[in-house]
């Protein structure tokens, strides 16, 4: 299994508000593809200009198909005038998973 986790800090919520649409769109589609267990993004509750993102893929494969989507070009092209101030993203493979407590 494979996680991609990450963040973008937009310039101010009316930008993340703008891109609103476009983000539940593509969680929504994504969410449909198949290896993919889990897409989400989430607005920070201690900075609303920050979108976190979570993503659990079955494989690379996956992974790699998710990036040639048609949801993806759409979703690239709607961000494409989005005022970002930074993004990072990481991917992790994850051997084990396990509750916490």
């Amino acid at each position: 299994m494979l996680i991609v986790a990450g963040e973008v800090k937009l310039a101010d919520v009316a930008e993340v508000e703008k891109a609103r649409d476009a983000v539940v769109a593509m969680v929504a589609a994504t969410n449909e593809e198949a290896g993919c267990i889990v897409y989400s993004f989430a607005q920070d509750l201690s900075d609303p200009t920050v979108i976190r993102i979570f993503e659990k893929w079955e494989s690379q494969e996956a992974l790699t198909a998710h990036f040639t989507s048609p949801h993806m070009a759409t979703f690239m092209e709607a961000m494409a005038s989005a005022k970002i101030e930074s993004m990072e993203t990481k991917l992790y493979d994850a051997e084990n998973e396990r509750p916490v407590r």
